[in-house]
């Protein structure tokens, strides 16, 4: 395994700078020991052409839903639906190994439910979650996270 695959949204821009500081970070692994892999990233959008991923990959998923107040219910997902039909085409749900989720912990049951929504509809383990940008200490969890299912995938 030399590269971790991972697909993401970034609607407000969080999502997209944590992968970047999460790529960096895997660079610097991967300079310390070659064994340790690299981040490939790709972005989803609202444009983007669907394609089949022949390779395993990761989904990072922000949250974004429509109601609730953080205490009742607001279960409408919202923002994301171009990254979910993207898996949804073809056989690509097939090559989904994690889900990582992202929010803001003050919506309380509503924290990463976007990304527990996706895990259970693609039956994809729930991986990691971090807080809107994340800091330096979720980039480690994250990554060794990401690199523990890539290792168990083969």
């Amino acid at each position: 395994m030399t590269t971790i695959n991972v697909l993401y949204i970034s609607i407000e821009g969080n999502t997209r700078s944590f992968l970047k500081r999460l790529q960096t970070y895997a660079n610097q692994m991967n300079s310390i020991n070659p064994a340790n892999p690299t981040i490939n990233l790709k972005e989803i959008t609202a444009q983007t052409i669907p394609a089949h991923e022949e390779e395993p990959f990761f989904a990072f998923v922000p949250t974004y839903l429509d109601g609730g107040d953080g205490f009742t219910s607001g279960y409408t997902e919202m923002m994301t639906n171009p990254l979910g039909e993207y898996i949804a085409e073809g056989k690509n749900a097939d090559n989904l190994i994690g889900v990582v989720g992202s929010g803001n912990k003050n919506f309380n049951e509503q924290y990463c439910l976007t990304a527990r929504m996706y895990a259970k509809a693609f039956d994809a383990p729930f991986v990691a979650d971090y807080e809107l940008r994340g800091t330096n200490e979720d980039l480690e969890v994250v990554y060794r996270r990401l690199k523990d299912v890539a290792e168990k995938q083969g």
